[in-house]
């Protein structure tokens, strides 16, 4: 590289979320208008971006959304299949070829919560993935996670045990909620059983 300060690729980010503050963002654009390579490696961190964006508006992503994301995406006429057991309990699952988001609606009390993870566990509990430090606002009741509809829709039946967990000050974890989905496949294919 012949720049010799290259601008991180974070701050590139936020400078096309338009994210900096009005200083960091002044200096930005006066590198980016004499610097070729850092140019090119904003234009990468945009095509990444937009990458991103349209995995994410196909449902392809596993991951904690927001509410105001969910009525955006019903307003656009996609479908949400949405499933919300009580902490402790369950749900019978599916989705159908026309689902467009599978979303899970995971009620808990994060008051005081600074730090909560999304563990997902196979039928007996074993824990087979992890979202550390998921988004969450204390004065919430819900995580909205967001499982891959694609996923979703190859699966075989099973059932998906998934666990809301949060950290005492020892660095502990303590449980905030357990949910159990049992998933019937709906749709033809490999994997069905």
């Amino acid at each position: 590289m012949n720049c010799s300060t290259p601008i991180n690729a974070a701050v590139l980010a936020d400078y096309w979320l338009a994210a900096l503050t009005k200083p960091e963002e002044e200096a930005a654009e006066e590198h980016l208008f004499t610097c070729d390579e850092c140019g090119a490696r904003l234009r990468e961190v945009i095509a990444l971006a937009e990458g991103v964006r349209k995995i994410a508006r196909e449902g392809s992503l596993r991951m904690v959304v927001s509410d105001a994301f969910l009525q955006r995406v019903a307003e656009e006429g996609l479908r949400v299949r949405q499933y919300a057991p009580p902490a402790g309990g369950g749900v019978q699952c599916t989705v159908t070829a026309e689902d467009d988001f599978l979303v899970a609606r995971l009620a808990a009390n994060l008051t005081g919560a600074n730090r909560v993870d999304l563990c997902l566990c196979d039928e007996r509990g074993v824990e087979q993935l992890r979202l550390p430090d998921i988004p969450v606002h204390s004065g919430t009741s819900d995580v909205y996670y967001q499982e891959s509809i694609t996923w979703a829709k190859a699966m075989p039946t099973s059932t998906l045990i998934a666990r809301l967990v949060t950290f005492d000050e020892a660095g502990d974890e303590h449980l905030l909620g357990e949910y159990t989905f049992n998933h019937t496949r709906s749709l033809p294919g490999p994997g069905a059983w």
